[in-house]
């Protein structure tokens, strides 16, 4: 599978650039603190303009999962796609590598991991403590 490298825009570099050094930057509204991804220009919370990024620790949990095949390339690898709660209280979809689905994949907790597609860097995410 072709994995195309992201193109950034005004609002999201800065997230693609700390996957580059294998850090897990979240969007931070300066304003009143709140966290959000996907990065947008305007804070949802207080309508700030005013935004900066922490650094993840790059934890969380499952909370919902699906697999997903590719539509035109049906020998291609299937992909097990989450949505992690992140610890520092916001969500983001990712892939779920070197694991199975199963039931109890739910509620699991995950770590970040940050894996080089073709020279691009992708963070997805493993179970917590799998140790790869």
């Amino acid at each position: 599978m072709t994995i195309r490298p992201p193109v950034f825009d005004f609002d999201d570099a800065f997230f693609w650039e700390g996957a580059a050094q294998r850090r897990l930057l979240i969007q931070h509204c300066a304003a009143c603190d709140t966290v959000r991804h996907p990065p947008t220009p305007v804070c949802p919370e207080c309508g700030s303009l005013e935004q900066g990024a922490i650094e993840s620790q790059g934890r969380g949990t499952i909370l919902t999962w699906i697999v997903s095949r590719h539509p035109t390339e049906p020998d291609a690898e299937p992909r097990i796609v989450i949505l992690v709660q992140l610890d520092e209280g916001t969500r983001l979809v990712s892939n779920l590598v070197d694991a199975e689905p199963a039931p109890t994949l739910n509620d699991a907790r995950v770590e970040v991991c940050f894996v080089d597609h073709d020279g691009t860097v992708l963070p997805l995410f493993r179970l917590a403590g799998s140790g790869r």
